[in-house]
C-alpha cells in the first residue's frame, strides 16, 4: 500500500516532542532524531533520573503526563510527538495509577498534541495487545491477530490495550496519530532494566538456575528507534506497525548469550507448571500479604509460559523498516 501522503521527513530544525524520553526506547527514539537534526524536547517523569539523555543536545522538560496543563505548554511548537511513555510492571501495587499513567496519559498527551498541531502523533503501544494464538500455531503473530480478553493478564496488558483503543478512537476523530508496536528490545540503555534485559543479566551474573521453554521476538533498540522514526514520515493515519527483529526459543538465546559471553550454557529446562506454582506462591504471599513486589511476580510467570513470536512485514513492506540479527543486539546489550 502507498504511505498516506501527509506524512513529512524528519530534518534540521524540527521540533519534535518525546515523552518518556529518559527511557530505554525513548531515548533511543532521541538520539536517532538528533542524528536527523531535529530539535528534540524531551518529557521525563518528574524527579526521575536521565542517565541516558546524559550529554545529548536537547531540552528537558519534567512533566507527569496526568498533568494536562503542563503537557499542553510542553507541546507548543512541536511539529511532531512521539508519546512512549508508559508504566510498566508485573506487579502493581495500585492497579489505578497504571489507568491513569497509560490511559488518562495517552489520551492527554494525543490531545495537547493534535491542538498544538502535530503533524504527526507516533503512540508506542506494545505487542502485549496482539492475538497469540497464531503464534501457538507457529507462524508469527501480526497486527491483525486479535487478542482474546482473558489473555490480557495483568494491569499493563489491559491498560495499554485500552489506551490503544482511545487513541485510534481520537485518531477517528481526525488525530493525526500512527501507533508502533515494537517486540522485546535489546541494547544499550536497558537501565531498570526490561524483562528480556533482565535475562541477559542475570545469565551474565550467574543468577539462572532454570528457564522455561518460551519464544519471543529479538530486537536491537535503536533498530526500534528508527521504526518508529520511519511510522511518522511514512506510516499510514490509524495503522498500527510491528517493528521487530528476530524470534528465537529461550534456549537458543541462552545458548547465544553463552557463546557472545563464554560463559557456559547449562540446560536446566523447567516445566512451565512449576513456573506458575511458583508465582503464584511469590504474588500471594509477598505481593498480597506482605505488600512488596513479589520475586516471582505471576504475570511474569504467565508471560514465560506463552509463545511470543511475530510478524512484523507489514512495517518492513510500507515502511522500509529493516533489523539487525539477534546475535549483533545481544551482543550490544552484553557488551553495554
Amino acid at each position: 500500500m502507498t504511505p498516506n501522503p501527509v506524512g513529512a521527513s524528519l530534518g534540521d530544525g524540527d521540533v519534535v516532542a518525546v515523552t518518556g524520553a529518559a527511557g530505554f526506547i525513548g531515548s533511543a527514539v532521541v538520539r536517532a532524531l538528533l542524528d536527523r537534526g531535529c530539535q528534540v524536547r524531551c518529557l521525563v517523569e518528574p524527579g526521575r533520573p536521565t542517565p541516558n539523555l546524559a550529554g545529548l543536545d536537547v531540552e528537558i522538560i519534567a512533566v507527569d503526563v496526568r498533568d494536562e496543563l503542563g503537557i499542553r505548554a510542553a507541546m507548543k511548537g512541536a511539529r511532531q510527538c512521539f508519546h512512549i511513555a508508559a508504566l510498566y510492571g508485573f506487579w502493581p501495587l495500585d492497579d489505578a495509577v497504571f489507568y491513569e499513567v497509560n490511559v488518562e496519559g495517552s489520551r492527554t498527551v494525543v490531545r495537547a498534541a493534535w491542538a498544538a498541531g502535530c503533524q504527526r502523533i507516533i503512540y508506542t503501544s506494545t505487542v502485549a495487545t496482539i492475538g497469540l494464538a497464531a503464534a501457538a500455531a507457529g507462524r508469527g503473530a501480526t497486527e491483525d491477530d486479535v487478542a482474546h480478553v482473558d489473555h490480557l493478564f495483568g494491569a499493563y496488558k489491559q491498560t495499554k490495550y485500552v489506551a490503544e483503543h482511545e487513541v485510534l478512537r481520537l485518531g477517528a476523530q481526525g488525530a493525526p496519530v500512527v501507533i508502533v508496536q515494537p517486540t522485546f528490545p535489546v541494547g544499550p540503555g536497558d537501565e531498570r532494566p526490561t524483562p528480556t534485559g533482565k535475562v541477559i543479566l542475570d545469565f551474565l551474573l550467574g543468577r539462572m538456575p532454570g528457564y522455561v521453554q518460551t519464544s519471543f521476538n529479538v530486537a536491537h533498540v535503536d533498530d526500534l528507534a528508527l521504526g518508529h522514526l520511519l511510522a511518522a514520515e511514512r506510516g499510514r493515519l490509524g495503522t498500527s506497525y510491528i517493528c521487530g527483529g528476530e524470534n528465537m526459543a529461550m534456549d537458543e538465546l541462552l545458548r547465544e548469550l553463552g557463546r557472545i559471553s563464554g560463559i557456559p550454557f547449562r540446560d536446566r529446562r523447567v516445566p512451565g507448571s512449576l513456573a506458575l506454582a511458583a508465582g503464584w506462591l511469590s504474588t500471594s504471599v509477598e505481593g498480597r500479604l506482605l505488600r512488596r513486589e513479589p520475586a516471582v511476580p505471576f504475570e511474569g510467570a504467565r508471560m514465560s509460559t506463552t509463545t511470543m513470536r511475530f510478524d512484523d512485514g507489514r512495517a518492513r513492506a510500507e515502511l522500509g523498516y529493516t533489523s539487525r540479527s539477534a546475535s549483533e543486539a545481544l551482543r550490544a546489550a552484553v557488551e553495554w
